[in-house]
């Protein structure tokens, strides 16, 4: 119930369409009750059958306008929580989504955000139109005996309530589970798809198949459970209406044999309560399909109450005149940010997730060096010794645990995150390239950026000629992930990225792993031509690619030599 009072609160926008359908809805319903009513009156007395053709007609325009109403207000929050969803990402990206399974993510993104559509749709609406055509049929035989009206109050409740509760104690643990089982497959699947090449290469396909059905077998399991449950809750149903209705049949007839209510208003009884289960009866079916609902709330509401690691920086101080970086006795351990997610996997009530314990290893350890403006420092050391994470607290993707780290004078806690993000470029190890053309890949560094200005930054970062020989040049495709180039192209078009950014402050981290000896020099070249108007810090292992610096800082095992 708390998730669901959860979910019910984005509806608060979208209460007076939620009215509006209810209302049409229950107007529906009355209206197909009223077409036996209105059938025996006609065959009993003198009544135009143009009002049983009216009711019959109303009804199906009725019923039409009600699922209008709450599909649209469905697909309007479903759109809502998949923006709340991705800009909450963006706000806990990069530190507490680091080590969290990408298959897992997008299972939430798609699968459990679609799921809601049930919950708006055909739960809340349903509900108050099986409650208010419930009320009125009960007031409808009440004034034949109170008899009838409580037989067909206690129906509803035996249908309505106790069978969707008495299923749901079933049901809710198996929907939680296929959500879990679900996420996982796909996390799963998406590794093999990776990892296709490696597979093949190393001859481990049979055991990935083997995996593959074990974990789909799983899932079906799961999944017979759920059928089971529905097939369940569909016996009661039939099973508790049939049962209603023989009790209403023979009350009316024992009413009618004393005399206490006419032969018409026996019948009349008796075709009410037939024909008026029909919402409560889309409502007792939900007991089981809702249990994969909450779990699929769950989980989106837990991400949702994730807190980041490094809270965005809104109303601080701006940078107006770089004037270069300064570390001062930095120290660091990451936290185990992938733990995070798995709490939310495993969350069963939507409650938020409490942040995990850092580390044992530390990173960094009182590092301390400045990086003066229009200089290039270099930083060296082997594969581990936190060369990298060191430029990620420059960026601000984690915060220290201790010392300080400023830029141009100011705590860089204390700076706009959007101010720092322009101040900044960061070139990674491996280039991030989306599914679209090269030109608007480039282009995400300065959106505004002409063509001529994109082409300018990819000369300088030796990738234009290769575009160039491309057939439809920087209108190419990239494939997903840019599986379509090699590791020194995509290297490349992410400095050219960096290039067109313009920043002051120009982050490189091993810029040239990939890349000939003869490309890295011109690359090199183009970075120290850069460096006359900016400041660069240079992550290499190489003592080729380390020539262009000024200076050179030595870090072994998290501390400067």
């Amino acid at each position: 119930m708390k998730t669901l009072l959860r979910l019910s609160r984005l509806i608060l926008p979208l209460f007076p369409v939620m009215t509006l359908a209810v209302i049409l809805g229950t107007a529906g319903f009355f209206c197909a009750i009223s077409i036996p009513v209105l059938g025996i009156e006609a065959l009993t007395r003198s009544f135009p059958l143009k009002f049983l053709i009216s009711a019959g007609i109303l009804r199906g325009v009725l019923h039409y306008a009600e699922q209008y109403c709450n599909h649209f207000i469905a697909f309007t929050l479903l759109a809502r929580i998949r923006s709340l969803v991705f800009e909450k990402l963006r706000f806990l990206g990069p530190a507490r989504l680091d080590g969290k399974q990408k298959g897992s993510l997008i299972s939430l993104l798609t699968g459990d955000i679609e799921l809601l559509e049930l919950f708006y749709a055909h739960t809340i609406s349903p509900v108050c139109i099986a409650l208010l055509v419930s009320v009125g049929v009960i007031v409808f035989l009440w004034q034949f005996h109170w008899l009838l009206a409580l037989i067909a109050f206690l129906s509803f409740v035996l249908v309505g309530i106790f069978v969707p509760s008495f299923v749901q104690h079933f049901s809710i643990k198996a929907g939680q589970e296929n959500r879990e089982r679900f996420s996982q497959m796909n996390a799963f699947l998406l590794d093999c798809l990776r990892g296709l090449s490696q597979t093949i290469l190393f001859g481990t396909g049979e055991k990935r198949l083997s995996m593959i059905k074990r974990k789909s077998e799983e899932l079906s399991d799961v999944q017979k459970k759920m059928t089971a449950n529905e097939g369940l809750t569909a016996a009661l149903i039939e099973v508790s209406v049939f049962f209603c209705d023989i009790l209403m049949l023979f009350a009316a007839i024992f009413l009618y044999q004393k005399q206490i209510v006419t032969f018409n208003a026996t019948v009349i009884s008796v075709a009410a309560l037939f024909s008026s289960f029909g919402p409560v009866i889309a409502v007792a079916r939900l007991g089981s399909s809702l249990s994969q609902t909450v779990a699929a709330g769950n989980r989106v509401l837990a991400l949702l109450d994730e807190k980041p690691i490094v809270q965005a920086v809104k109303n601080g101080e701006k940078i107006t005149d770089f004037t270069g970086a300064e570390c001062e006795n930095v120290s660091f351990s990451y936290t185990d940010a992938s733990e995070s997610f798995n709490q939310i996997e495993k969350s069963q009530n939507g409650d938020s997730v409490g942040i995990s314990n850092p580390c044992d290893n530390q990173i960094l350890s009182a590092i301390s060096l400045s990086s003066p403006k229009n200089r290039i420092i270099g930083i060296q050391g082997k594969s581990g010794s936190g060369k990298s994470t060191l430029l990620k607290l420059l960026m601000r993707f984690w915060d220290a645990d201790s010392g300080s780290i400023k830029i141009s004078g100011k705590a860089i806690q204390k700076i706009n995150t959007t101010d720092l993000r322009k101040t900044e470029s960061y070139v990674t190890q491996e280039t991030m390239l989306f599914h679209d053309t090269i030109e608007n890949n480039i282009r995400i560094a300065k959106l505004d950026a002409s063509h001529d200005e994109i082409v300018a930054a990819c000369k300088k970062a030796s990738v234009h000629d290769f575009i160039q020989s491309l057939p439809k040049g920087y209108e190419t495709k990239v494939s997903e992930l840019g599986e379509n180039f090699s590791g020194g192209e995509r290297q490349r078009l992410g400095l050219a990225r960096s290039f067109l950014h313009g920043s002051d402050f120009l982050l490189l981290d091993e810029p040239t792993s990939n890349l000939d000896s003869f490309n890295e020099k011109i690359i090199l070249e183009s970075v120290k031509a850069e460096a006359q108007e900016k400041t660069v810090v240079l992550v290499s292992h190489r003592d080729s690619t380390l020539e262009i610096c000024d200076e050179i800082h030595k870090i072994e095992n998290g501390r400067k030599c």
